[in-house]
């Protein structure tokens, strides 16, 4: 939904007073957001895309280059971002050793370049090294100052991809307009981003959300009590979400199905919008929703992340805990 991813005498002794990896640090009561937020990523690596062919070939496959490939090194020498990499390649005649990797395995290859009428060299590659969108802030821990937002990954939409962060931010975003989701098509928000008002700074990007440090003053919100699988229940609840602008509002829906599967990390719960408001502007569920805090009672109870295509008034939502868990990790 978001665009749409830690002696032998000595050792058993030390043993006595290690605490279980199992003891987590995050706090009883959380701030919920609910505030619209620019994300920013920069990926460790290069991210191939796309080829396309020169002079009637297609060199990039010739050499072995596949669309997902992560290019990590030119001639042997570490590359940072897409001008580092277009640097080193404008140093090399028509052959260059490229270092990628694939499955998590890296390997080497070679790909010759050719040079076009306009003496500028061609690699037959499409590449990406950021991605920025919008999504939600779903909450802020003020006592470890860690945030969570989205619930689920950021995957480049070519490859399918999860972006390994190299650094990244979240920043100040103001909701435009809408356009209204119908059966079989999400619609999404639309927003101007202000890069240069940064709320925190991302360190991971998972299929549960990205999780990272908040930077900014802590707002002075109410605190929810983190729920327990065993405290949420079906029935009425309500998400909090900006339609317009920087404003936050509360908006009703039912909760319909509580998944506790541990083999379902992000799909755990199914409920439907019952907001007569949001359901006029918005038509259910929206891209750039994704992370907005569930909460019932006074509890926040979880994040949405997904939307039913078929069905826009009904979307998913993870627990917050399953958040809360992968930020310490």
């Amino acid at each position: 939904m978001f665009f749409k991813k830690f002696k032998k005498t000595s050792i058993l002794l030390l043993s006595l007073f290690i605490i279980p990896f199992n003891v987590l640090a995050y706090s009883d009561y959380i701030i919920a957001g609910g505030e619209n937020i620019g994300i920013s990523i920069n990926t460790k690596g290069i991210i191939v895309v796309g080829t396309y062919n020169v002079n009637g070939k297609n060199i990039a496959n010739e050499a072995g280059i596949k669309i997902g490939d992560i290019i990590t090194k030119i001639n042997n020498e570490p590359i940072e971002n897409i001008n580092d990499m277009v640097n080193k390649i404008s140093k090399n005649k028509d052959n260059i050793e490229i270092t990628y990797k694939r499955d998590n395995k890296t390997q080497e290859t070679n790909l010759q370049v050719i040079k076009d009428d306009n003496d500028i060299l061609k690699t037959g590659l499409y590449v990406k090294d950021s991605i920025t969108g919008i999504g939600t802030l779903s909450f802020i821990d003020p006592n470890t100052k860690l945030f969570g937002a989205l619930g689920h990954e950021i995957a480049e939409k070519n490859t399918g991809i999860i972006l390994e962060v190299k650094n990244g931010k979240i920043f100040d975003s103001k909701v435009t307009n809408i356009e209204r989701s119908e059966n079989g098509t999400p619609g999404s928000k639309n927003a101007t981003l202000n890069i240069k008002d940064t709320k925190g700074n991302i360190f991971e990007n998972t299929k549960k959300g990205i999780f990272g440090n908040y930077t900014s003053q802590i707002p002075n919100k109410k605190t929810y009590k983190v729920a327990k699988t065993s405290d949420i229940k079906t029935g009425k609840a309500k998400i909090l979400t900006v339609l317009n602008d920087d404003d936050i509002n509360e908006y009703e829906i039912n909760i319909l199905k509580i998944d506790k599967s541990t083999k379902n990390g992000f799909k755990n719960i199914l409920f439907e919008i019952t907001d007569n408001k949001l359901l006029k502007k918005t038509g259910g569920v929206i891209q750039g929703m994704s992370g907005s805090p569930i909460v019932q009672d006074d509890y926040i109870i979880g994040a949405v992340t997904h939307v039913v295509v078929d069905n826009p008034t009904k979307g998913y939502g993870i627990f917050i805990t399953n958040m809360l868990e992968e930020a310490e990790n």
